[in-house]
């Protein structure tokens, strides 16, 4: 079951932690978005990675705090400043204990 954002909902048996799998579309190589993205989710205390895709988007993953990753999802929105953000898909997925965050090549 999720919640109205499309969040997993969460019971009393559930971990203190959830993960996102977002991918954006736009504008949103050659501006930054994955530096700022890395700096803002460490900022967060929200582990995980971010990286360019082939196809023009930006692929993250968000692991931490149900709080904390659901700012980082609503960031990603916006992104960094001279990004132009057309779309964002969020997957939920069962988190897989990621430590730090990192750019992926």
């Amino acid at each position: 079951m999720t919640t109205e954002s499309g969040a997993p909902e969460r019971n009393d048996s559930d971990t203190d932690r959830i993960r996102a799998h977002v991918h954006v579309s736009g504008h949103v190589q050659g501006v930054y978005y994955r530096a700022t993205t890395r700096d803002t989710a460490r900022e967060r205390g929200v582990d995980g990675w971010v990286r360019n895709r082939s196809d023009g988007r930006v692929e993250a993953v968000f692991e931490g705090p149900p709080d904390a990753v659901e700012a980082m999802v609503e960031w990603c929105h916006t992104g960094s400043p001279a990004a132009s953000v057309d779309d964002v898909t969020v997957d939920y997925e069962e988190p897989q204990g990621i430590e730090g965050f990192e750019i992926r090549r």
